[in-house]
């Protein structure tokens, strides 16, 4: 008996390619609340966002079936992107189908904040809470800060970290918690705000 629900997502993908649609409904069972959730937060309307849940999936089950689809460990972005996409069309659609008057001014319903990649001013909020961040890092002991730049600069595990620095795995955590607590502090003491 195939073990489904421990798998990663592209070892599903792989089992549904295979032939089995369990495969496939326990991906299903692992994203559909946060793609619906997506989708009805742009949408608003129950019924229209059950309706493009839906199709989010049929595309993805196309998409898969005809070999289009690269494992790259990516599959919830990919089937976020596919509702994004459909959210647009629908969009488009209601634009198209709902004419408005010569004395109204024309409202672009594309042009909205949900639909964004990114806007400049998330682009600089960005900038400037990683340029914070930086500068706090600089002020921590110097036991924590090289853990955390490994971790979070150089994406090592707590075991590689704990090998590297020739420590316990708890050691490596503890440091990693203090930095976390004393990043915290700082960011407190100078008023520096650290969410967007």
């Amino acid at each position: 008996m195939v073990k489904y629900t421990s798998m990663t997502d592209d070892q599903l993908v792989n089992a549904y390619i295979q032939g089995s649609n369990e495969a496939f409904d326990v991906l299903l069972k692992r994203h559909q609340d946060r793609i619906f959730s997506y989708i009805l937060r742009i949408i608003k309307n129950e019924d229209v966002a059950n309706d493009i849940f839906q199709e989010t999936f049929v595309k993805a089950i196309m998409t898969i079936k005809q070999g289009r689809y690269t494992n790259n460990g990516k599959f919830p972005a990919w089937v976020s992107r596919i509702a994004h996409n459909l959210i647009i069309d629908y969009y488009r659609q209601e634009k198209s189908e709902n004419m408005q008057s010569a004395d109204i001014q024309e409202v672009d319903v594309l042009n909205r904040k949900e639909l964004c990649e990114e806007t400049i001013e998330d682009i600089l909020v960005s900038e400037q809470i990683r340029s914070d961040v930086k500068h706090l890092v600089e002020q921590l002991p110097p036991l924590q800060k090289e853990v955390l730049r490994m971790r979070y600069y150089q994406g090592l595990s707590f075991k590689e970290i704990a090998e590297l620095t020739d420590v316990s795995i708890n050691t490596a955590l503890g440091r990693m918690r203090y930095a976390i607590i004393n990043l915290r502090r700082i960011a407190a003491e100078k008023e520096i705000v650290l969410t967007v």
